[in-house]
């Protein structure tokens, strides 16, 4: 009985780590993807700050073109 109360115990005590391990295993995962859409969220934030930037300098450039073109004029 004591060799069997023992494997049942080593049994048990292997089961937990693996329990253990493949929740880290998840939590690692999980966070990963986390990673990789801030990264993504990120990365269009950049491209839609650029195009504000392109349209405000767009912008700037009309204004500056007219008020020139003001000037000129009297």
């Amino acid at each position: 009985m004591a060799g069997e109360e023992k494997m049942m115990k080593m049994l048990l005590l292997v089961g937990a780590t693996l329990m253990l391990a493949a929740c880290g295993i998840e939590t690692a995962s999980t966070a990963s993807t986390a990673a990789a859409l801030k990264k993504q969220e990120i990365e269009q934030g950049r491209k839609t700050m650029e195009q504000f930037q392109q349209r405000l300098d767009q912008a700037n450039q009309a204004s500056q073109q007219r008020a020139e073109q003001a000037g000129g004029e009297k």
